[in-house]
């Protein structure tokens, strides 16, 4: 496999993760009882459609013509948890449980991709920034779930 091969590989399964986020974030903001909640689960929602898009123009860039653009059937079972939760009286703390364990898979995703050598560092550089800001949304989340828990 070529290094071009391989960084496609890594650009395809970041593709993903932000769909799975997008989809998820989305979802999350439908349940969600809180409209502060529901408005930042809005906008992590279209901040990861940006990433998705950003990092589908770069496979085009590596010669991709047409670079999937959907999310993972895991993605999808654990959307349909939430919509269960949420029907079963979870509450915005389940909420926020399930986002973060959404978040948990995105870093990791994300974590493995900045560890790769074979990305370019114009694309390297793309992603540690979208990394930087999915430990943000990460971390905040999971302060907003402890602070729904006390």
């Amino acid at each position: 496999m070529t290094n071009n091969e391989k960084a496609v590989k890594v650009l395809g399964e970041l593709v993903e993760a932000c769909r799975d986020g997008q989809d998820g974030y989305r979802d999350a903001a439908e349940h969600v009882t809180d409209r502060e909640l529901a408005h930042l689960f809005n906008q992590q929602s279209l901040q990861r459609a940006g990433f998705a898009g950003e990092l589908e123009q770069e496979l085009i860039n590596l010669g991709e013509s047409d670079p999937d653009r959907t999310g993972s059937a895991k993605a999808a079972i654990h959307r349909a948890w939430i919509d269960l939760k949420a029907t079963l009286g979870g509450g915005d703390h389940a909420i926020l449980n399930s986002v973060e364990a959404g978040e948990d898979t995105a870093k990791k995703a994300y974590e493995r991709a900045v560890q790769n050598a074979e990305l370019p560092e114009d694309i390297a550089l793309i992603v540690r920034r979208q990394l930087t800001s999915i430990q943000a949304a990460h971390d905040h989340v999971r302060s907003l779930r402890d602070t729904k828990a006390a």
